[in-house]
C-alpha cells in the first residue's frame, strides 16, 4: 500500500517546527500529503520574504509554528505569531509576508 503522507517519518514522535529549516533569502517547503481534497505543507519564510496575492480553490488553514506572519485575507491584515492559526477561505485573494522569519503549516481542503 502506497503511503498517503511522505517525507516525514511513521511511528516516530517529532517536532514538527523541526521539520522545516530556515534558508537565508528562500522560502522553503516541504510537502507532507497531496492529494485532490487535501494537501499538508510545511513552510519556512526567511525575513522579508513572502507569497504575493493569490487565491485558491480549497479553504486553506495557516498554523504558525515559528516566529511572526503577516497574513492579508481580502485586503484584511493579520499578524499572528507561534501557536496561532488562520483560515484563508477559498475563492479569497490572500497573501504572506514575513516582517520577521516564520514557520508554518498549511493545510488546504478542497471540496471533493
Amino acid at each position: 500500500m502506497d503511503k498517503l503522507i511522505k517525507n516525514i517519518e511513521f511511528s516516530k514522535v517529532l517536532n514538527m517546527e523541526n521539520l522545516v529549516s530556515y534558508q537565508e533569502g528562500q522560502v522553503v517547503s516541504r510537502t507532507l500529503a497531496q492529494g485532490k481534497n487535501v494537501s499538508l505543507t510545511l513552510f519556512s519564510f526567511d525575513k522579508g520574504e513572502e507569497i504575493s496575492s493569490h487565491s485558491s480553490g480549497g479553504d486553506a488553514l495557516v498554523y504558525i509554528l515559528d516566529g511572526e506572519a503577516e497574513i492579508t485575507i481580502g485586503g484584511e491584515v493579520f499578524n499572528l505569531k507561534k501557536g496561532e492559526t488562520i483560515v484563508m477561505p477559498a475563492g479569497i485573494p490572500h497573501a504572506l509576508l514575513a516582517r520577521e522569519r516564520f514557520k508554518m503549516l498549511l493545510v488546504v481542503v478542497f471540496n471533493p
